[in-house]
This record gives structure tokens, sequence and C-alpha cells, in this order.
């Protein structure tokens, strides 16, 4: 029969406070049933009932930053298994065991050995077991329990923010909502006060107020005026323990600010201001700034200038400087002290954003006088008109006068003037001006039809100050005078038909005169008296400045008469009356049955181009010398080209010919025969010489070739004594050059230029025979064999 016992835990509260027990839940350990006495360790102890074997753990509390110096005790574990005799072994396991709680592994007694903070951890689940200490085996059941910290006020409240900012309107009303602010305490909500925090100001009365369970800021004086005062700083007090003696408390400072309404109107400083102004003062210039101050900011100081009233209304004009909210008063219109010397204006300052929850405080606006003083200086002439518009007739005499222009100092001095022209605008010197009176005459004779309107400058200068002028234009038109006869307003050349008809138009005459006409130009034309009885044709005014030329006969023969000139006189209706006398030329010629031109005279079909026989015959006998004169330039040109080189019997020297011709190499057999130079018994006989163009050809004559010419001297007189026989030789001393080598050598030639003439390949196999100043030669060409042959 197998026996279990008892395990029961005896616990003590550390010092200075007592442990607090309180019952789990039932927990089964699977054992049999068996009873067992809990034991609570205190001042005195007390037996408690006996229970059946199923443990029944308590929960205690441990009272967080413990200030003792010996380590804080939590309670006793012990089994009824222990005899005293140090069989057996407690083990603690679980949070912070061995680390934060310790157990006396003899005596069960557990211990804090730091202090705890509930803060960090509030809750800690550890895990108790007896087990034999010789064999490590566990003599009672592993059984949890919880070890609660047990909260002090040992934490002040937080505010969220170290520094508020908050702002409200100036004039606010009482109670007006600022800012709300928010404190926390990290302390146990849930167990006494420790946690409850209450607001109250400590700085700031009596303008805010907060309330102590929310920590709302609100106003709490009435009208507060953002000119006075600006900015605000609050501190407001967090405390716990619901604000009792001795809870803790922490502080924030909230920094209040008046944002700005337009409560105040521009006022002016000052009621009277006075100006200065020239009277050159330009249009628009400023004469002045006045200033109204608004103690408002942004949008509400903004102020608008005007002029309500007074004698300058129309004289000066006054607009706002946006960045300084200053009025400049600038000229509207030219001022001038000998007419008005003094302009008194009422300017007023008006807000343009008003506020309608303020207008009880009276009217947003002021007004100001201000005096504008107009000062004399000395200026210059004055005109009596700003332009000047004048008429003369383009028959005016010279030195007629045509106008005159009128300018005095508009000083009180009343300084003489003196008139000029500026030449700049009169470059031909037509006018001229009177320099004391400003007369303007003529200088030069007039003409309309060559310039209508002359546009000059006169220039009105003080005598004494010169540099005091102004100028005028003076517009001056030429007026007309019938002074230009009119004219046919084309050359007019005709033909008539020779088979015409009596009575037919054959052309419309018109007119153009220069002159102008106010009523219109009435235009008359008639034949001239020597023709008006004698001539072929007769003439028609249709009175609206056109004539018809008709004929005046039946039939027209242009062998007899080819041309007839007829003279027209034209003549205008204006005073005086001008005429001239035109000519119209009419060519007989002709037509078919259509009255549609063939030809105008015999000598127009002969030559279509109008040329005479004379000329033709002219041109002809040109071209015909141009012909000779090149024919002779090209027989010159022939001839120098056969002149010898040696032109003078007396010239005699030696000449020496170069050729630079180097070939095309072993592959261009067209040039020359370079194997010729080299093999006497290759030359072509019936190749000609390349250095000359022979006059003559002749039969070449073919030498015979010596056989025994063994060295190159034979080789060499051999060519001479061909040269010397050779009829087409030049006619002086020339150089030739021979690369022979001769026939002497037992290797015969070594060079590759004979590849030329040779028909295959050579066969080098002999050299190696030769001794061994030969071997390099025969390595050479042997191994090129063998390549050959692989």
């Amino acid at each position: 029969m197998r026996t279990y016992h008892c395990f029961w835990l005896l616990f003590w509260a550390g010092q200075p406070h007592q442990s607090f027990l309180t019952p789990l839940p039932k927990r089964t350990s699977g054992f049999p049933e068996k009873e067992k006495v809990l034991v609570l360790s205190g001042n005195s102890r007390q037996d408690l009932h006996r229970s059946k074997r199923s443990w029944m753990w308590n929960q205690f509390f441990l009272l967080e930053e413990y200030t003792g110096t010996d380590y804080q005790y939590v309670g006793k574990l012990h089994s009824d298994q222990d005899k005293g005799d140090g069989s057996l072994k407690y083990i603690l396991s679980g949070d912070g065991a061995g680390d934060l709680f310790i157990i006396n592994e003899n005596t069960g007694d557990i211990q804090a050995t730091k202090r705890l903070d509930r803060e960090e951890k509030p809750v800690y689940i550890l895990r108790a077991q007896a087990v034999n200490r010789r064999t490590g085996r566990p003599v009672e059941p592993e059984s949890e329990f919880i070890i609660k910290i047990h909260d002090i006020n040992d934490n002040e409240p937080m505010f969220t923010k170290d520094v508020y900012n908050a702002s409200i309107p100036e004039m606010s009303d009482v109670g007006t909502f600022v800012v709300q602010v928010t404190a926390t305490d990290a302390d146990d909500p849930t167990y006494g006060n420790s946690a409850k925090v209450v607001y109250s100001i400590l700085q700031g009365q009596p303008y805010f107020s907060v309330e102590s369970e929310t920590g709302i800021i609100k106003t709490a004086l009435l009208n507060m005026d953002r000119e006075n005062r600006e900015q605000y700083q609050v501190v407001i007090q967090a405390k716990d323990m619901g604000g009792q003696m001795g809870g803790l408390s922490g502080t924030t400072t909230v920094n209040i600010t008046l944002t700005d309404v337009n409560d105040n109107p521009p006022r002016f400083p000052q009621s009277t201001y006075q100006f200065r102004a020239p009277e050159s003062t330009p249009l628009d210039s400023p004469v002045g700034r006045i200033t109204a101050n608004d103690a408002d900011v942004d949008e509400n100081a903004e102020i608008e200038y005007s002029i309500t009233e007074g004698d300058g209304y129309d004289m000066f004009g006054i607009t706002t400087d946006k960045d300084t909210q200053e009025g400049i008063i600038t000229v509207k219109k030219a001022l001038d002290f000998e007419s008005k010397n003094l302009y008194i204006l009422k300017v007023e300052a008006t807000n343009t954003h008003v506020d309608p929850r303020f207008l009880y405080l009276g009217p947003f606006k002021d007004s100001a006088t201000v005096r504008i003083q107009v000062e004399d200086v000395d200026e210059p002439p004055m005109f009596s008109r700003p332009a000047y518009i004048m008429e003369v007739k383009e028959d005016v005499p010279l030195n007629s006068i045509i106008g005159t222009v009128t300018a005095q100092d508009p000083d009180a001095a009343k300084n003489p003037v003196k008139y000029s022209v500026d030449r700049h605008t009169d470059m031909d010197r037509v006018f001229n001006i009177n320099s004391g009176n400003g007369s303007i005459f003529t200088s030069k004779p007039l003409d309309r039809e060559t310039l209508l309107w002359h546009n000059i400058t006169v220039i009105a200068a003080e005598i004494n100050n010169p540099k005091q002028s102004s100028r005028v234009p003076v517009f001056i038109k030429v007026l007309d005078v019938n002074d230009n006869a009119p004219e046919f307003a084309m050359f007019y050349e005709t033909f008539v038909c020779e088979n015409a008809k009596a009575e037919q138009l054959i052309q419309t005459l018109s007119a153009v005169d220069k002159d102008d006409s106010y009523n219109g130009h009435q235009f008359s034309f008639s034949l001239a008296p020597e023709a008006a009885s004698s001539s072929n044709f007769t003439l028609q005014d249709n009175r609206d400045n056109t004539a018809g030329i008709f004929t005046r006969k039946t039939r027209y023969n242009r062998h007899e008469t080819s041309t007839y000139f007829l003279p027209v006189v034209i003549s205008d209706n204006d005073f005086p009356i001008q005429s001239s006398t035109e000519t119209v030329t009419i060519r007989v010629c002709a037509c078919d049955h259509r009255g549609k031109m063939l030809s105008c005279n015999a000598e127009a079909l002969i030559h279509p181009t109008g040329l005479s026989t004379g000329a033709l015959i002219a041109i002809l006998l040109c071209i015909i010398i141009l012909l000779v004169t090149v024919v002779l330039f090209a027989a010159l040109r022939r001839q120098r080209k056969k002149e010898p080189l040696i032109i003078s019997k007396e010239d005699i020297r030696d000449n020496i010919v170069s050729y630079n011709d180097e070939g095309g190499g072993e592959e261009d057999t067209q040039a020359f025969d370079i194997g010729t130079l080299r093999n006497p018994e290759a030359i072509d006989d019936n190749k000609l010489r390349r250095d000359i163009v022979p006059e003559t050809l002749f039969v070449p004559r073919r030498t015979a070739t010596a056989r025994d010419n063994t060295d190159v001297r034979d080789f060499i007189n051999q060519r001479l004594k061909e040269n010397d026989t050779d009829p087409t030789a030049p006619p002086y001393d020339s150089l030739a050059t021979y690369a022979y080598e001769g026939n002497g050598s037992v290797a015969e030639s070594l060079s590759s230029l004979e590849s030329v003439t040779t028909d295959g390949d050579q066969d080098y196999d002999y050299l190696s025979d030769w001794g061994p100043r030969f071997k390099k030669l025969a390595d050479m060409y042997g191994s090129m064999d063998s390549d050959k042959d692989s």
C-alpha cells in the first residue's frame, strides 16, 4: 500500500506589512485525497481546518518599492514529508525565480532580492516543488502560485505635451474654449486614488480657467484686447490622489496667443499735412505720402485712401501703397504757379475689411486736410497752340510769309523769346522763320505735285536762358494752282486697216492732269489747226474727258503712206487755262475681213526683226572677222608647238632628258618590257621611241644582234651606234640609261626581273653546288621549292 504525504506552504508577509491571502480555484492533484493543514505565518499561528488532499493555494501581495536594507520576506514553503533531517530540498521556478525571488532549499523560505516596480510588472507566476535531496525525485507534485505587486503612489501625473500652444480671437466672450490638456498617471487606477488626477491653474488667472476633471481651458475675462496684450503663458497642474494633500503632481505650460480682429479704426496722427510741389512736376509723379495708423494687423489694417473734397480734387490723385499702407498723393494735371499756387484737399482713410460685430465702436475711417503749395520754376516758353496748320499756294513768290507762331515765357519775368526752325525737319531749307516775331516764310519754290505736305518743327527759346526751350510742330499744306497742262494718259500708237470704212472708230483717247481740281477735271480735245483740214482722220470730243479718232475716207494704202502722225490739242477748263499738243501715231496695216491686223508694211514682212539691210551686212562682217581671228590664233598656236628647242643657231648647249616613268612592276607589261634592258636578245625592233613624236615614220632598220657581246662595254657601244644611226632620234644630246648586267656570269643573272621572260619555274638546286657563299640562297630557294611541292 502506497502512502501519500501532504505538502503545505507557510507564508509570512515581509515587514512592515502583512501578506494577504485569497483562495484560488480548486485544483486536483491526481493523488489520493489526504488531509493537510495550512499554516499562515504571522505574529501567532492558528491552525485551520483539515482539508482533503487536493491543494488550495493562495495568491498574495507584495508591496512595491521596498526600501529596507535586507531582502524582503515573501513566505515559507513547507512539506509534511519534511522531518527536519535535511533529506528534502525545495525548488522554486517561474517568473523571476533565482533572480528576483530566491528560496532557502532547506527551510523553504522565499525572499525578494530587489525592489519591485508594479509599473514594470504587476504579477509574477511561480511554481514550487519539494524533491528528495539524494535521489532528486519529487516527493510532492509541482504547484503554482501568484505574487501580485501591491501598488503605492510612486508616479506623478505626466502631461502628453511639455508645452501647449493655442490661440483665440481677441474680444472673445467669457467661457470660450481655448484648449484641452491631458495628463496620465502610471499608478494602478483600480487601487485607491493613486491614479486619480485633478487639474488646477497655477498661473494665468484671472484671464483663464481650467476644468478640474477634464483639463479644458477657457477664457475667464471679458474683452481681452490683443493691442494691450497679445501673449499669455498659463501653467496647469495635474495632481493625483484626487488632489489631496500628499499626492504627486506635474505641470505643463500653455502659450496662448490672441489673434487680431478688426476692432480698431484707422487714425491720422495729425489733422493737417503740408507738401510743396514744383509746377514742373511731371504727371503721375508723387507729391507726398500720408499715413493713417491702425492698431490692427494683416488684412484688418488694410486702408484705402481717397480724396473726398477740396479745390484740387481734379488736380491730384491718391493711391495706397500695399506694402506700407501709406497714401501716395500724385499729380493728375499739369501745375501752373501763375494760375494757382495753393490747393487744399480733404483725404479720407477707410478700412477695407470691416467686422460688423464691432461697428458699435464707431466709424472705421478718419480724415485729414492736405495743403499743397505749388512752387514757381523757370519754365520754357509756351506756344499758343499745341500744333499749327498753315496753307500756302505753290506759286507763291519767294520770301512770302505763310503764317506766324507765337510763344511767350509763362514766368512772371516774361523773358523775351527767339524762334528757329529745326533743320532736321527741313533738310532742304524750304522755309525760314523770323527769330523775333515767329513769322514763317518761304526760301525756295514750292511744287504741290512733288510734295503736298511739309512738316517742320519750330523751336522757341528764352534769349537769356537758351536751355529753356520748347518745340511745336507746324504742318504746311501746299495748295494747288493750275500750272500743269493735261496730257495723254498713255502713249497712243494705233493702226488703221487698208480696207477701213469712213467714220470708223479706230482709237479712244483719255487724258490726265497733275493739278488738283476741286470740281473735277474737264478736258477738251481737238485737232491741231495745221491738221484740222488736211488730215485723213477726224477727232470727236465725247465731253467726258475722252475723245475718239475716226477715219475720214474709205480706203488707205500702206505702200503710199505707211504711218500717219495726228496732232491732238488737250485743254483744261481751270484758270489759267493750260493746254498741250500730243501726237497719236497711226500705222496703216493689212487686215483680214474681220479687221484683225496681219501686217503693217512691206519692210516688216521682209525683216520681221525690224533690222535694216545695212545692219544685217554689218553683223555678217563681224561674224566673218571673228572666224578669221579664231583660225589665225589656232594656226599660231600650232606653229608655236613645232618650234625646235634650240631657236637660235648660236644657242648650242647640252640637254639632259630625264624620264621618271616608274612603271607598274613585273606585272605591268604595257609600259615597257623591262626584260629588254637586261637581255639584249629580247629587243623588239618594231617598237618606236616614246620620248618624242616623229614627224615622219621611217621604217626602222633592223640591226644584227651581236652574239659575242660578252661584257657591258660591247652592249653600250652597240646601243650608241644604234642611236647615232637612228633618223628619228632628237637633234640634241640625250642621256640613255641601260641596266644591262652582262652575260659572263656562270650563275647568269640573279635578278628576279628575268622571271618576266621565263615561261616556267626555275630549278635552284644548283645553288647548293656553288660553295658556302651561296648556301644561304640555296636554303632560301630550296625551301621555296619544297613549299611549292607540298
